[in-house]
């Protein structure tokens, strides 16, 4: 599970609704374990009396711990530092983050730091062995070389330098001294093998979700376009990119180029980056803070990771930076300082000791693309490369300190494990073997002595029970049971490799039987149970509360509904739809493999592609077996309560794909629009943090989806108000749509008979699905065999041609319908469109039929019959949703304006 250091600074709070409780939402896969049990597992394998140290991923809550640290002042300092680990804040590809409290310092001089006070200290070593493999990867082949800032304490120096010359100039250029997040020191960390720095604790979160009815003017300005300042709403928002946007270009200005990456509105990644402190909620203006400025990725030209990475790119390559990480500009940034002067004559020495740490740390690497051709000719850049190698060496624990200085006496042998580390997986066990002494004595007493071989299985079994338990693999009783029982352990470690979730699927009856009943029971007793579908809802008022995507007074309005009937009746309604979820899936699955199995004479490269074909094409048909169960539910009880009112929508909704899941959220919106904006934009938002980097809470993804989901919902219905109220000035139409549907029917004519000048038959809707699937299939088959399609293969789209008009058209033709009706209401406007795209079908089918005996080839009856039920259905959909998207879509009438552009 990816988890972000933005987390550590979210602070959450939780209190009452007037005497309604607001409750934490319990997820039903926790991921906080017993830092006891970690605890006891470490006292376990120190048992063991191993030669090599145990290895720690992570601290855990109440850990003290002393370092060494430098300070980023002028002159620098050196102290010795005793903190303890308040708690654990997740982490990313930079490193981990911990919230602590100095306990104490050692000192001959007074520092920024003092003991009581609380502070962030984040570890440049990922808690996750693929973030850690993964970023190391593409830093290796950005670089050549290993991440620097973990295992170089001049690069993580060159980092803390950077970021106290920028709080200096955001200082200056904002008038807030708080703008930037104050930097402290730098240390080594010995256990966990990185370097580490010490940073302010801030007090801050991501943004608010702010309910907004004015997103129309929003997108404007988000455009760039001018606004009325007035009427715009989001003014968190608004600050928040604002300040970005000002602070990047100062990062620029500066000579920061790649530090700005880490600021870049446009990457979607970024805005978790920028807090804003808690104690200025009151003003949205306020309280922002640049945060992070530790990039944990490399930037490859050929791999851009978000839609702001092409731009970046292109930058660089202007710059004659390639690959980016975290270089900057010195001669740009002294340029600066010198027209700033006043506001940097205390740091000029931060300034001189930067210039000599980015020598060291930019010499550190082979890095060919800035490097070029020195490195086939300097001699102090292998010389700096091989030292700072020995450092990073000494630092991750690879050798000790004895061996460190025979490296550092001896080129050649310095030379000779440099080129070890070149061998993939025993380089590293080579290295440790030969450069510390502890390693060496373990790795040789494996063999010789089968009582510490024993032994040393045992001490793995407990390092790896405690990494399975904080990640949520493992309960604490299974963790302590793993730790002392080798086959236990042997039938855990290949579950290993999956995520966590179904590592405890797989390995745990407990487990399983929950997600079981969460999956196939819950669903039910949802339907059957009133109080739990009331519990339910309430909790997700309560983390809407909790996560600001709802006002106390919207929370207020729904606690109020919770008993009536119409409300109970959606709630059931979208249980039933929450049981029609796996359906589609289950049923491509089964067609898939029933296909390949009737079919053994295919190969299995077109078995294959075949059963991607229907898997893929069960995704994207518009009607599935699970939204044809959940359409006929609701046509059910539209016939069973005889209310085609209350179900209008969502019996045309609940038959698509995909949007029918919001159906009754859609629904609802017409007497209960604020629980139906709040439910779709909480589905919507936790739908979307389980999107990988993107997803993460407080980036700009998460604050689209809700824009989408919520506040583009309340800007519809208040456009739709206002023209609402111009329509009851206005008589109401219809005859309009009697040439609307003519000329529909004539234009799907017209398409038919084109369509016979390049083949010798009309293919009906069942005809047009074929050939849909089949040209879909050999694309496919094309592309697995890694083979480009054939010319014969790309004019068939031809045959698709029919297919896509008739659905644009019946688009088209509902929303033309809608359009001409003037002061005629909503319900019976949708009513007309659907009515359109009947009349249309049957028209069309009868003309279809006469074409086909002019054509030579006339159709039977039962077959031209069913086509005909099949377009009246799809041509009635198609038409009711572009009356909707019309209605949706229309602008916002001027006062005094007609209600139709």
């Amino acid at each position: 599970m990816y988890r972000n250091e933005k987390y550590y600074f979210h602070s959450l709070e939780i209190g009452y609704l007037d005497s309604l409780p607001v409750r934490k939402t319990i997820l039903f896969m926790e991921s906080s374990y017993s830092a006891a049990v970690c605890s006891d597992l470490e006292k376990q394998f120190l048992t063991y009396n191993l030669h090599r140290p145990m290895k720690v991923g992570q601290y855990d809550e109440g850990r003290q711990l002393t370092y060494t640290m430098t300070t980023v002042d002028s002159p620098a300092k050196t102290m010795d530092v005793t903190l303890k680990i308040e708690r654990s804040v997740g982490g990313g590809f930079a490193g981990q983050v911990y919230k602590v409290i100095i306990l104490d310092i050692k000192t001959d001089r007074p520092t920024g730091i003092a003991s009581g006070n609380t502070y962030a200290m984040k570890i440049f070593i990922p808690p996750s062995g693929f973030s850690r493999m993964f970023r190391n990867l593409l830093f290796a082949i950005g670089f050549q070389g290993s991440f620097q800032l973990q295992t170089n304490p001049v690069a993580a120096r060159c980092g803390a330098l950077w970021q106290k010359l920028i709080q200096r100039a955001a200082r200056s250029r904002f008038g807030d001294r708080a703008s930037v997040n104050g930097i402290h020191a730098t240390f080594v960390d010995s256990t966990l093998g990185s370097c580490g720095e010490l940073s302010d604790w801030v007090e801050g979160r991501t943004w608010q979700l702010e309910v907004d009815n004015r997103m129309d003017l929003l997108s404007k300005w988000d455009r760039g376009k001018k606004v009325d300042i007035a009427q715009l709403g989001s003014p968190e928002y608004r600050a928040k990119k604002e300040f970005m946007h000002r602070f990047v270009a100062l990062l620029h200005e500066m000579g920061a180029h790649e530090f700005a990456r880490q600021y870049e509105w446009s990457t979607w990644k970024s805005q978790p980056n920028c807090l804003k402190r808690l104690s200025t909620d009151s003003t949205p203006e306020k309280g922002l803070i640049a945060v992070d400025f530790r990039a944990g990725l490399a930037l490859l030209p050929f791999l851009p990771m978000s839609p702001g990475d092409v731009k970046l790119i292109f930058q660089g390559l202007l710059r004659g930076s390639l690959v980016q990480f975290d270089r900057g500009s010195l001669a740009t940034l002294k340029s600066f300082i010198d027209a700033h002067k006043d506001s940097f004559i205390d740091l000029l020495s931060l300034l001189e000791e930067l210039e000599k740490s980015e020598r060291i740390y930019r010499d550190s690497l082979p890095d060919i693309t800035h490097n070029h051709f020195r490195l086939l000719f300097s001699r102090q850049l292998w010389s700096t490369m091989l030292s700072s190698s020995v450092t990073g060496w000494r630092v991750q624990n690879i050798i000790d300190e004895g061996f460190a200085q025979s490296l550092k006496k001896s080129p050649i042998l310095l030379f000779i494990f440099w080129l070890l580390g070149l061998v993939p997986f025993l380089g590293r066990i080579c290295r440790k073997c030969i450069g510390h002494r502890m390693w060496r004595k373990h790795y040789f007493s494996i063999p010789t002595n089968p009582s510490y071989f024993i032994r040393a299985l045992k001490g793995k079994m407990a390092e790896a029970a405690i990494s399975w338990h904080r990640d949520g693999r493992l309960t604490e009783a299974a963790a302590k049971t793993i730790a002392g029982s080798p086959g236990l352990f042997c039938i855990h470690l290949p579950f290993s490799l999956l995520p966590p979730g179904l590592h405890k699927f797989f390995t745990s009856w407990s487990y399983f039987k929950k997600r079981v009943e969460y999956i196939a029971v819950r669903p039910f007793r949802l339907y059957f149970n009133a109080s739990l579908r009331e519990e339910w809802l309430r909790e997700m008022v309560d983390e809407g509360l909790r996560k600001r995507m709802l006002t106390h007074d919207d929370a207020r309005e729904i606690a109020t509904q919770l008993q009536e009937p119409f409300i109970q009746k959606y709630l059931q309604s979208l249980a039933v739809h929450v049981m029609t979820l796996p359906i589609t899936q289950v049923v491509s699955v089964i067609i898939a493999a029933v296909y390949v199995l009737t079919h053994p004479e295919l190969s299995w490269q077109e078995a294959s592609a075949t059963a991607l074909v229907i898997i893929g094409a069960f995704q994207v048909i518009p009607i599935s077996p699970g939204s044809l169960a959940r359409g006929l539910y609701v046509l059910w009880l539209v016939i069973r309560e005889r209310n085609f009112k209350d179900y209008n929508i969502a019996v045309v909704l609940g038959f698509l794909k995909y949007v029918g899941y919001l159906a009754f959220p859609i629904q609802m919106t017409y007497r209960y629009p604020t629980i139906a904006r709040f439910m779709a934009a909480h589905w919507a938002t936790e739908a979307v943090h389980a999107v990988p980097v993107f997803g993460e809470s407080g980036a700009l993804l998460e604050h689209k989806i809700f824009g989408v989901f919520y506040n583009r919902p309340l800007t519809i219905r208040r456009r739709m108000t206002h023209r609402a109220e111009l329509r009851q000035t206005m008589r109401s139409r219809w005859r309009h749509m009697v040439p609307i549907t003519l000329c529909a029917t004539g234009a799907l004519y017209g398409i038919d008979r084109w369509y016979l000048q390049f083949n010798d038959t009309i293919p009906g809707f069942k005809g047009i699905l074929s050939l849909t699937f089949s040209g879909i299939k050999q694309l496919i088959a094309q592309l697995t065999s890694l083979r480009l399609p054939t010319p014969e293969q790309l004019a068939m789209l031809v045959h698709y041609l029919p297919f896509g008009a008739a659905l644009f058209i019946c688009g088209l033709t509902g929303g033309l319908v809608t359009a001409g009706c003037g002061g005629t209401p909503l319900n019976r406007r949708i009513i007309l469109a659907a009515l359109a795209g009947i009349v249309t079908g049957a028209l069309y089918t009868a003309l279809s039929g006469c074409l086909s005996v002019q054509a030579g080839t006339p159709a039977e009856l039962i077959p031209l019959i069913i086509g005909g039920v099949w377009k009246m259905f799809g041509y009635t959909i198609a038409t009711t949703i572009g009356a909707i998207e019309t209605e949706l879509s229309l602008p916002e009438p001027a006062a005094g304006q007609s209600p139709h552009p």
